[in-house]
């Protein structure tokens, strides 16, 4: 029989622009700080814990989660497993973790993302072609047959064929920064180098949007998140843990999925398809909705295909207004999903897409009534 998989807490740093207040603060200093917030809160001894599953995209390489379990001083036995889907790996590690809890091999798991944008390596690569070298500061996708996505390009012609307009996607990116400056985020962003609060938040309005550069199509600098450096890590308990807390959610489904190499946005839409077909849970029935904004017509192209109702979506608003700290940003979704949870009841999604036509989708329910 299946074992239930439960969140019990969830926590993050602030989200930083890159070159901003983190940007000496490495991989696993910036997730140690969260993790021993988690087991304070939730009252469980380091040493009860049974694994760390991080997700990181443009460091180093290696594992950098077994130094992230050694600053957090857990059990010298956790390695700690280090994944790279992208953008979708911080809310996949959460997804997995679940799976490791449902198996019945594990009671808890510490499951995030940490990304430092600031201190990501310059890498070198050949050009076969020519034999020269070439530099570049963060990995790339390598497709076969010239078919390497670039996300810019790959959403300007997506906004296009679907008519997501300039004005729409400003209007979004000023609604994201509107209620992220309304949103209270006390309980969810620890202390880490006296930062409180997303840095990059602002009174975004038409006139800044108006000003703000073209960088492809109809696609600005206003309507893209920006690079940036922050952690965010899950609490994941087995059910016989999870009856002792109250504010439990469970993890009721997660979906991994892949489309497209050079549309990743549509396969947002094939996860969240994929995810709602399986779970059964109805559209109506959601609460809270998390949806990616690395660009204002990526969250829009899910908003509209689906008619979420979009009081519920980006709550306490999304990346627009915070940043992309693309490891990261998988499991700042389900932080922001679980806390939305806590007022509102009821079921909540997350989903996000990454680089390579990949798409990942969460669905969490609250023990409590909507």
């Amino acid at each position: 029989m299946k074992n239930n998989a439960y969140i019990i807490a969830a926590k993050r740093t602030a989200v930083i622009p890159k070159g901003g207040a983190f940007r000496k603060t490495r991989i696993h200093e910036l997730a140690a700080p969260v993790i021993g917030d988690l087991l304070r809160e939730s009252k469980i001894s380091k040493d009860y814990v049974d694994e760390l599953i991080l997700s990181n995209a443009v460091g180093g390489g290696g594992n950098p989660a077994r130094p992230t379990s050694i600053a957090s001083n857990l059990p010298k036995h956790i390695g700690g497993y280090t994944i790279d889907r992208q953008c979708t790996g911080g809310l996949d590690a959460v997804w997995l973790a679940a799976q490791m809890i449902q198996s019945g091999t594990h009671d808890i798991i510490i499951a995030g993302g940490s990304e430092s944008a600031s201190c990501r390596p310059i890498r070198m690569a050949i050009d076969h072609n020519t034999g020269k070298s070439i530099a570049y500061d963060r990995p790339i996708f390598t497709g076969i047959e010239n078919r390497d996505p670039n996300m810019l390009d790959s959403i300007a012609e997506i906004s296009c064929e679907l008519n997501i307009s300039k004005e729409d996607q400003e209007a979004w990116a000023i609604n994201s920064h509107k209620k992220a400056l309304h949103a209270d985020f006390n309980n969810e962003i620890i202390n880490l180098n006296n930062q409180l609060k997303d840095t990059f938040t602002r009174k975004l309005n038409k006139n800044i949007c108006e000003r703000a550069p073209i960088l492809k199509g109809n696609i600005t600098t206003a309507t893209t998140a920006v690079d940036s450096d922050a952690a965010a890590f899950c609490l994941i308990v087995s059910e016989k843990i999870a009856k002792k807390y109250p504010n439990a959610v469970k993890i009721v489904y997660g979906i991994s999925s892949a489309g497209t190499p050079d549309a990743p946005a549509l396969a947002t839409i094939d996860a969240v398809r994929k995810i709602l077909k399986m779970t059964k849970i109805r559209i109506d029935s959601l609460t809270a909705i998390e949806i990616m904004e690395a660009y204002s017509a990526q969250a829009i192209i899910a908003a509209n295909e689906f008619k979420f109702n979009r009081e519920f979506i980006n709550i306490g608003g999304g990346a627009l207004a915070r940043g992309h700290a693309i490891g990261a940003s998988g499991a700042i979704l389900a932080v922001r999903l679980f806390h939305e949870l806590q007022k509102a009841g009821g079921n909540g999604l997350a989903t996000i897409a990454a680089a390579g036509g990949l798409g990942s989708a969460l669905i969490l329910s609250s023990l409590r009534p909507r």
